[in-house]
C-alpha cells in the first residue's frame, strides 16, 4: 500500500494570480517557473468525468507534491472539486478546452457558434478559482485542416477564441498548444506560446527550442508537452532523456515545461468512441502509481534552483555609463544589486552629468562610481572597460533594469561556445501612458538583428556582453559615436575581425523607452547622426538610400513588419512535413520606400504639380494616401497594451511611424553633407591607356601586363582599399555573381568590374579588366514609375500630368547619365593611377584626352 506524502506547497488563495511579464511568469512580484505535469485524460469514473476516484487524485497530488510539481495540465476541463483539491495542494491547473478541431470547422457557422460557447463554458465554470493558472483554447489542430483553410483563417478563428476567454475572464492566461507540424500558424495574440515538442535527440531538441525562443518573441514559452515512452525506449534511457531535456530547457530560458504525463494510465478520446492506451508508457508512474527511475529524475530537477547552476562561474563585470539619467538610475542599480549570480562586479561611468545622477548613483555602496567631464558614450564604455577586472564584460544603459538571472543566462552562452560576444532582448517595462506605450511599438527602438536562430548580426548597447580578449582585440569603442551608432559599428568591427556574435533569448534587461513624441523624434534624429557616421566607417553596410543593410532578421518592434516581404511556408510534400516553418525572406528596400523622406519628396512634387498645371487632384495625392496606408497597417499590428488599445493609439503609432523616418532621414542626410566634405577626392593622375569601349556593352575595357606573377587581386584589393575611404559602396562577389566588385556612390548608378587574367608562364601575366555602368534598381523603378504615370495620364486625358511626368522622367534619365558617366571616368582614372603603382604595364594605345 502506498504511503501518502504531505503536501509541499501552502494552499492557494485567490489573492495569488500568477501573470506572464515579459518572456517569463511572475507571482507576488517575484519569478514563477511552471514545472508541470499532463494528466489524464482519464476513462470516465462514476461521477461521469474523465478523472479517478477521490481518493486516487488525493494520492496523485500528494505525489505531485514530492516530485516538486506546482501545475498540472488536463485535456479536458477539471470539475470544481478537483480545482478544490489542487488548490489545498499548492497546485495550479491548465486546462485544455477540447473541441471538433480535427473536422472542417469553419465551413459550418453552426460548429463555430458551439466552439465558441464551449469556450465560454470551461472558462466561466473556473473563474476566479485560485487553482486555474491558463486556458488552452485549441490542441495541435491537424495540418490537414490549416492548409485546407489556410493559415490565416485558422488564426483568426483562434484569436476569437482567445477573445472569448479573455472577456469571460480577464485575469486567466490564455494561450493555444501548436506543434512543429504548424510552426508557422503564429498566435501573438496569446499570452504565452505553448508548444508540444517530442524530440529524443539533445542537439536536435536545443537547436529547436532555439528557434521556439525567437519564436515567442516577448512571451514566456511553455513546452506543454515533453516525452519518453518508456516501453519502447526503456526506463532508464526516460529518465536520462527527460533530465537533459528539463536542463536545456530552463537553461535556455524557458518559463514552463510540462511533461507527458503524469502515469501511464491513459485513456484515448473521451465519450463512447474512447479507448483505454495499453502500448503506451510515458508516465513517471505506473498505472498503480509506483515510481519509476524518470520519477526520481524529474524530482531531482524540479528540487533545484532554476535556472539550473553553470559549471563554473568566471567573474563579470557590469558597466553602467550614465549621462543625465536620474529617471531611471535608480530602478537600473536596485536590479543590478539583486542579480541571481555570485560573481560579478557593477562600475557606473557618470559621463559628465548635470543632473542628480551622480547623487543617485552615491547611494550605492556595492558599485564602483567613475565621475568624468563629459566625453560621450563611447569614450564612457572604454574607461568602464580600462577600470573592469572581469574576464566578461557586460554592458546595460541606465535606463534599464536587468533581469535577475539576465547574467547567468549570458554567461551560459559563452560556456557552451566560443562566441566573442553575446546579447539578449531589451524589453519595454509596462507603463501607465498611452504615449509611452505607442513609443515602445514604433519602429526606431534599439533591437538585435539575428543571422540565424542563434547568431546575430548586431546587438544592442543596452545588452550586449564579450570576452574581454574581443574587446580588446579591436581597441574597444569608437569615441566618435558619442551618444548612438557604437552598439553597430563594434559588431560590425568584430565581425571582421572574425568572431561570431551569440544570442540568448533570455538574457532580458527591461529597456525605458522615450516617454513623449518630442524625445522620440529627438532619439531617431540621434540615430540619423549615428547612421551618417557609420557610413563613413562602413560604406558597404549602407544601401543606396543610407540605410543601413543588413544581411539578417530584424526583431523586437514594427521594423521587422515594415522591412519585411511576403514570407514562405515549408510544408513539405502534399503537406506532410513533420517541421512546417515559417520562412522569412530577407528584408526588402522597396517594401519600406513609401515611409522614405525621397518618397515622400516626390509625393510632394506630384502633389504640387497637380495644383500648379491642373488636372485630376487624387494623381496627386495618390502616393500619399499609399504612404497612409502603410502606416495604418502598421500600426493595426503594433501590440500595445490592452487598457491603451484603440483609435488613438493606432493614429499616434501611424504618425510616429511616419514622422520618425523622416526626421531620422533628415538629419542622416544633414551629416553626410558636413562629412563629405572632408573626404579626400579623388586626384586624376593622368591616363596611360585608351580604354575600348563598346557602348552597346555599355563597358569599357583595359589591359595590363606584367612579369611579377601578380593576380587580378593585387589590383581589386588595391581599388577597394582606395575607394573604401572615399565613401564609396562596394559589394564583394560572393560566388554569385558575374562580376567581382560592384562599386556606386550616388543612388543612381553603378559599376561593375570584372577582371581575368592570362597565364604565360615564367610569372608573366596579362591583366584583362571590364568595368560596366549599370543604372541601379531604384533607377529603374523610379523610370518605369514615370512611364506608367506618363501612360496613364495620356489614357485619362490628363495631359498636364503626362507632360510633367516627361519632364521629370527626363530630367532625372539625364542625372542617372550623368552619374553613370561620372562614375565610369572615376573609376578608368582609379584604374589607371593603381596599376601604375603596382608597376603593370598598359597594353593598349597610350593617350592624354581619354574619357
Amino acid at each position: 500500500m502506498l504511503l501518502v506524502p504531505e503536501p509541499r506547497l501552502a494552499p492557494l488563495t485567490s489573492h495569488e494570480k500568477v501573470r506572464a511579464l515579459g518572456r517569463f511568469f511572475c507571482l507576488n512580484s517575484e519569478k514563477f517557473f511552471l514545472k508541470g505535469v499532463t494528466y489524464g485524460p482519464f476513462a470516465l469514473s462514476r461521477k461521469g468525468v474523465p478523472f479517478p476516484e477521490g481518493p486516487t487524485v488525493e494520492l496523485d497530488f500528494a505525489l505531485m507534491s514530492e516530485l516538486g510539481v506546482n501545475s498540472f495540465r488536463t485535456f479536458t476541463p477539471a470539475p470544481k472539486w478537483l480545482l478544490d483539491k489542487a488548490a489545498s495542494y499548492g497546485l495550479r491547473v491548465i486546462t485544455g478546452i477540447p473541441w471538433a478541431q480535427h473536422i472542417s470547422f469553419l465551413d459550418s457557422s453552426r460548429t463555430r457558434a458551439e466552439i465558441r460557447s464551449t469556450i465560454v463554458r470551461s472558462v466561466r465554470a473556473s473563474r476566479g478559482h485560485p487553482a486555474a493558472l491558463a486556458h488552452l483554447v485549441g490542441n495541435e489542430i491537424p495540418p490537414e485542416i490549416v492548409r485546407w483553410y489556410g493559415a490565416k483563417r485558422i488564426r483568426g478563428f483562434l484569436r476569437e477564441l482567445v477573445d472569448v476567454a479573455k472577456t469571460t475572464d480577464p485575469d486567466v492566461l490564455v494561450s493555444y498548444a501548436n506543434f512543429p507540424s504548424t510552426e508557422y500558424l503564429e498566435n501573438d495574440f496569446t499570452d504565452f506560446l505553448a508548444f508540444n515538442v517530442y524530440l529524443h535527440r539533445e542537439e536536435d531538441f536545443r537547436r529547436y527550442l532555439f528557434h521556439l525562443l525567437n519564436l515567442a518573441g516577448d512571451r514566456p514559452l511553455v513546452l506543454t508537452e515533453i516525452g519518453m515512452d518508456s516501453m519502447r525506449e526503456g526506463l532508464k534511457s526516460q529518465a536520462k532523456f527527460l533530465s537533459q531535456q528539463l536542463s536545456a530547457s530552463f537553461e535556455m530560458g524557458v518559463a514552463g515545461a510540462v511533461i507527458f504525463s503524469w502515469t501511464d494510465d491513459w485513456h484515448a478520446f473521451s465519450g463512447a468512441e474512447g479507448f483505454q492506451v495499453d502500448d503506451w508508457a510515458f508516465g513517471l508512474v505506473e498505472r498503480n502509481r509506483q515510481k519509476k527511475p524518470s520519477f526520481w529524475a524529474v524530482k531531482n530537477f524540479y528540487d533545484g534552483s532554476l535556472p539550473p547552476a553553470l559549471p563554473r562561474y568566471p567573474k563579470v563585470s557590469v558597466i553602467v555609463c550614465a549621462y543625465n539619467g536620474e529617471r531611471t538610475m535608480d530602478h537600473c542599480l536596485a536590479s543590478l544589486e539583486t542579480l541571481n549570480y555570485p560573481n560579478y562586479e557593477v562600475v557606473v561611468v557618470n559621463d559628465g552629468s548635470t543632473d542628480r545622477t551622480r547623487e543617485i548613483a552615491e547611494r550605492y555602496t556595492y558599485i564602483r562610481l567613475i565621475n568624468q567631464e563629459n566625453q560621450g558614450l563611447s569614450a564612457a564604455r572604454n574607461v568602464g572597460l580600462e577600470a573592469a577586472t572581469g574576464e566578461i564584460i557586460a554592458y546595460t544603459d541606465c535606463d534599464c533594469m536587468a533581469d535577475p538571472d539576465w547574467l547567468t543566462h549570458l554567461v551560459a552562452r559563452f560556456l557552451s561556445s566560443d562566441f566573442g560576444a553575446v546579447g539578449g532582448p531589451n524589453l519595454p517595462p509596462p507603463d501607465s501612458s498611452l504615449v509611452a506605450n505607442c513609443v515602445a511599438v514604433s519602429p526606431g527602438a534599439p533591437t538585435h538583428v539575428l543571422l540565424d536562430d542563434e547568431v546575430a548580426e548586431h546587438i544592442p548597447g543596452c545588452n550586449m556582453a564579450f570576452r574581454r580578449e574581443a574587446l580588446e582585440a579591436i581597441n574597444g569603442f569608437d569615441p566618435v559615436f558619442r551618444a548612438a551608432g557604437d552598439d553597430v559599428d563594434l559588431c560590425w568591427r568584430l565581425q571582421n575581425k572574425g568572431y561570431t556574435i551569440g544570442f540568448s533569448a533570455a538574457a532580458v534587461v527591461w529597456h525605458f523607452r522615450r516617454n513623449t513624441v518630442r524625445d522620440y523624434i529627438k532619439q531617431q534624429q540621434g540615430y540619423g547622426k549615428a547612421e551618417a557616421l557609420l557610413f563613413f566607417k562602413h560604406p558597404s553596410r549602407f544601401n543606396v538610400l543610407g540605410q543601413s543593410r543588413w544581411f539578417g532578421r530584424i526583431y523586437g518592434d514594427l521594423s521587422s513588419f515594415l522591412a519585411s516581404r511576403q514570407p514562405r511556408i515549408y510544408t513539405g510534400v502534399f503537406g506532410r512535413g513533420l517541421f512546417q516553418t515559417l520562412y522569412q525572406p530577407p528584408p526588402s528596400i522597396i517594401s519600406c520606400l513609401p515611409l522614405t523622406l525621397e518618397w515622400n519628396s516626390v509625393s510632394m512634387l506630384l502633389l504640387f504639380c497637380a495644383l500648379v498645371f491642373g488636372g485630376v487632384f487624387w494623381g496627386g495625392l495618390l502616393p500619399f494616401f499609399l504612404t497612409l496606408s502603410c502606416c495604418l497597417t502598421s500600426a493595426l499590428k503594433a501590440r500595445v497594451a490592452s487598457p491603451f488599445r484603440g483609435l488613438r493609439a493606432t493614429l499616434l503609432v501611424a504618425f510616429l511611424i511616419y514622422v520618425g523616418p523622416l526626421f531620422r532621414t533628415l538629419e542622416r542626410y544633414r551629416w553626410r553633407i558636413r562629412r563629405h566634405r572632408e573626404v579626400k577626392p579623388v586626384e586624376y593622375n593622368g591616363p596611360r591607356q585608351v580604354p575600348r569601349i563598346l557602348w552597346h556593352e555599355r563597358a569599357f575595357y583595359l589591359s595590363y601586363w606584367n612579369e611579377e606573377g601578380r593576380e587580378k587581386e593585387s589590383l581589386l584589393y588595391s581599388v577597394m582599399d582606395f575607394l573604401l575611404p572615399r565613401k564609396y559602396l562596394i559589394a564583394v562577389d560572393q560566388g554569385w555573381s558575374h562580376w567581382d566588385l560592384e562599386i556606386c556612390q550616388g543612388p543612381w548608378a553603378k559599376a561593375q568590374i570584372r577582371a581575368a587574367t592570362e597565364n604565360h608562364g615564367s610569372g608573366k601575366r596579362l591583366l584583362r579588366v571590364r568595368c560596366a555602368l549599370r543604372m541601379s534598381r531604384i533607377s529603374f523603378t523610379c523610370l518605369c514609375l514615370y512611364a506608367v504615370l506618363m501612360t496613364v495620364a495620356a489614357f485619362l486625358s490628363m495631359p498636364q500630368i503626362a507632360v510633367a511626368a516627361l519632364v521629370t522622367g527626363l530630367i532625372h534619365g539625364g542625372a542617372i547619365l550623368h552619374q553613370k558617366f561620372r562614375l565610369g571616368r572615376v573609376l578608368y582614372h582609379v584604374l589607371e593611377s593603381l596599376a601604375h603603382k603596382l608597376d603593370f604595364v598598359p597594353v593598349q594605345k597610350p593617350s592624354e584626352e581619354a574619357l
